[in-house]
């Protein structure tokens, strides 16, 4: 019996809390509201203060309270981490508040909003080219914000994620072994971008593409095609002579310059058969 009126007190303080939350949220008693809703921000209680704040939004209009209400109504939905509500309301707060003095950690506090909500580089990127708009605006309009390294941490990783998706897009021909597609692929690639992070796996793969497309071409074909992978061979060589993939691409060149007739050095058969036989290893890998 002690533990049924336990329980039913429980449920009574807690129902009774609940109304006083409701009535306080339907009252037009703005000095008590805007109170209360501060009271549930600074408590941690994003979002029961977002709901004060946006019934306060319509009883505060044109007062002094005004962008306020309506900075803090966006805050507290950021901190509760809606963030595509929050966006609405800083876009919104900074339409009709410019001047504010809360406009500037509004501007930056949307474009975080926007940041947030962009897909990984599989998906659609449209959100990704929006949010790299507002922080290169707020980067030109605040050169001295002490959110300055923070944008360019989140340029740079939406910039790798633009790169990255080109990237693996081009790629999935290589995968597909279909190697003209994926040798334009891979050149317009770096025509659009010729900053890509990938760059240096992309001319890999470009001269990789235009060697396997010779290899696989009929004999007639081969010649004018071997030719094309030199010219790859020799582009990747003068950017990245030190890179790992050129233990890979100076093999596949001394077999190409063979079968170019063009390979003057001595090999004894011992050699060239080590050759042939790490030659398919690395293809094989």
């Amino acid at each position: 019996m002690k533990r049924f009126f336990i329980m039913l007190l429980g449920a009574l303080l807690l129902f009774s809390c609940k109304s006083q939350y409701e009535m306080l949220l339907n009252s037009n008693d703005v000095d008590t509201k805007y109170e209360a809703a501060f009271e549930y921000y600074n408590n941690g209680k994003y979002s029961k203060a977002a709901a004060l704040f946006e019934s306060l939004s319509m009883l505060t209009t044109g007062t002094e309270k005004d962008d306020t209400v309506q900075y803090y109504w966006g805050l507290s939905n950021y901190r509760f981490k809606d963030y595509y509500t929050a966006e609405t309301n800083f876009d919104h707060f900074l339409e009709y508040f410019p001047r504010s003095p809360f406009a500037p950690e509004a501007r930056f506090l949307r474009l975080d909003c926007l940041y947030r909500s962009t897909l990984r580089y599989e998906l659609d990127q449209s959100p990704t080219y929006k949010a790299m708009n507002a922080i290169s605006e707020y980067m030109q309009e605040y050169p001295n914000s002490v959110h300055m390294e923070t944008c360019e941490l989140m340029m740079s990783d939406l910039e790798t994620r633009l790169d990255t998706k080109a990237f693996e897009a081009a790629r999935l021909y290589y995968k597909m072994e279909d190697y003209i597609a994926s040798r334009v692929a891979f050149r317009n690639v770096l025509k659009d971008d010729a900053d890509n992070i990938f760059r240096e796996d992309i001319l890999y793969y470009i001269a990789m593409s235009s060697y396997k497309y010779a290899q696989l071409s009929v004999h007639q074909k081969q010649k004018e095609r071997y030719m094309t992978f030199v010219d790859d061979y020799l582009n990747f060589k003068g950017e990245y002579p030190d890179s790992d993939y050129c233990r890979e691409l100076d093999l596949l060149y001394r077999r190409a310059q063979r079968a170019l007739g063009r390979y003057a050095g001595e090999e004894s058969a011992e050699i060239t058969k080590e050759l042939e036989k790490e030659i398919k290893k690395m293809e094989k890998n």
